[in-house]
């Protein structure tokens, strides 16, 4: 029987696996981005909110990593899925209990039920034992489901390093947004107190007859457009710094101020290959780690039409009374062996075997799908970014020449040559370009951010140490115990 235990275990340990095993798919993959900018830096492995060289920024994200509430349930989830790789691990190894009872009973002694004169009334019992139990995995279906968690903790791993990418990318672009807010609401302020310096001057020439009635009204509209933006901006302004006091893990309040949007610098233009995003982005990483799951649960599937064979054992002590039940005598014991399978179960198994499959192309699909809108991300990313540098030149000069011609028909107009009209179309054309040149500044900075957030990149390991948070373990599952292809394979060819 020992050498039968023996040779069932080493059978276990080396037995195959049913199922396919995880190939990374072939991948039609684009030899470099088109949109490529001819000065680029490979920075997407630096702290890259540095550059913007706003000592404030870098300590809200420095905050926002210690505090945020995302990131914690992040952690949690992977807690949560290294606990399922213990659990599901457990039947590779004999399962070890124990227990025992004592009672003491007294039959009825009426003439119903009579009991012979040598059997005690009342009686006592007691018992002690230990017992195991092992499922041998001769076909691997315990190892394929074990792989499969595997799989789900490194996908919840990638899940939380994701969850850093998208804090740091908003806490960046809600600042760059504020700061633009900011400076509107400056911009807003400055021709509200110009405006109302005009409504006073019209206001005195009407009274000594120098000008109509229309004048001072035209005025005064140029005054209540502007005093109408205000409002507007401080409620986009407060809106701002709650969601960034969220991001932040703390209430929603104001947020203290670094740099002007005019004294922020531009940071490199990071530099990659389409082939290096299956490894720098976190979601496709997810995605692969998804797909290898999903195809570790077809040979799970698959492994139900094999038999299954399990190994039972116990020993322990029996006895009437407390003074002999650890004697000779009352020691009892069993062990067994046994062994069931399926014959016919009317499409069960093989049920089970299609929707392995249907999940593990559907997953598969979803991860080529996620690769292509990650090539996307970046081609947009880099395509609104050069753009929006052409745009803000357009509207700096836009700016130069509507102030330019504020100053010209300001000119004409005291002069007599003009009507106040023309004053209030320059006005009415110079205040929006103002406002829409910190828009466009704005929104080229947070294109910075976001084709940061397309590269991906080992900048995320500089964050995640600014989480205080453990890491989840990826070892709670050895690899040798179970196959090992849960590890990243090589790239492959590009093509198919």
């Amino acid at each position: 029987m020992r050498r039968l235990v023996i040779l069932m275990c080493a059978t276990s340990l080396a037995g195959c696996m049913t199922g396919p095993d995880y190939r990374r798919p072939e991948l039609d993959l684009p030899q470099s981005f088109k949109y490529v900018d001819k000065d680029i830096r490979s920075t997407v492995d630096t702290a890259w909110w540095q550059q913007f060289q706003d000592p404030l920024l870098d300590r809200l994200i420095s905050d926002a990593l210690a505090g945020n509430k995302n990131i914690r349930i992040a952690a949690a989830n992977i807690e949560q899925a290294a606990a399922i790789i213990t659990q599901i691990r457990s039947p590779l190894f004999p399962q070890i209990s124990y227990g025992g009872n004592a009672s003491r009973m007294r039959a009825s002694e009426s003439n119903a039920v009579p009991i012979a004169g040598s059997i005690p009334n009342p009686q006592s019992a007691m018992q002690i034992s230990a017992g195991a139990s092992w499922e041998i995995d001769l076909w691997g279906r315990v190892r394929r489901l074990a792989e499969a968690a595997r799989a789900s903790l490194l996908a919840s791993e990638e899940a939380r390093r994701g969850v850093i990418l998208s804090l740091v990318t908003s806490v960046a672009s809600n600042y760059f947004q504020l700061r633009g807010l900011d400076e509107q609401l400056a911009i807003a302020k400055n021709n509200l107190a110009a405006y109302a310096e005009s409504v006073r001057l019209f206001e005195l020439q009407f009274h000594y007859g120098q000008v109509s009635r229309m004048n001072v009204e035209q005025a005064r509209t140029q005054y209540e457009t502007a005093a109408a933006s205000i409002p507007q901006i401080e409620s986009q302004i407060g809106q701002t710094e709650n969601a960034l006091s969220i991001l932040l893990g703390r209430n929603p309040g104001p947020i203290i101020r670094g740099k002007t949007i005019h004294e922020l610098a531009y940071p490199a233009i990071p530099a990659g290959l389409p082939s290096q995003l299956l490894e720098r982005r976190p979601d496709l990483a997810q995605a692969e780690q998804n797909l290898i799951a999903a195809n570790a649960q077809i040979g799970a599937a698959k492994a139900l039409y094999f038999p299954s064979i399990s190994l039972t054992g116990s020993f322990g002590f029996e006895s009437a009374s407390l003074s002999n039940l650890f004697r000779g005598p009352s020691r009892a014991w069993s062990y067994g062996g046994s062994i069931t399978g399926p014959i016919f179960t009317a499409g069960a198994i093989s049920g089970q075997v299609l929707q392995a499959e249907a999940v593990q192309q559907a997953t598969l699909y979803s991860y080529e799908a996620a690769i292509q809108s990650a090539f996307a991300d970046v081609e947009n990313a880099l395509l609104n970014r050069a753009k929006l540098a052409e745009q803000i030149q357009a509207q700096e000069r836009l700016v130069r020449a509507s102030r330019e011609y504020e100053v010209l028909a300001k000119l004409q107009y005291d002069g007599g040559y003009s009507p106040y009209l023309t004053v209030l179309t320059s006005q009415q054309q110079l205040f929006p370009a103002e406002l829409n040149l910190v828009q466009v500044r704005s929104a080229l900075f947070t294109s910075y951010v976001n084709l940061y957030k397309a590269m991906g990149g080992g900048w995320l390991a500089e964050a995640d140490k600014l989480t205080g948070v453990r890491q989840g373990s990826t070892t709670a599952s050895d690899p040798a115990a179970t196959t090992g292809t849960t590890e990243k394979p090589a790239v492959p060819p590009q093509g198919r």
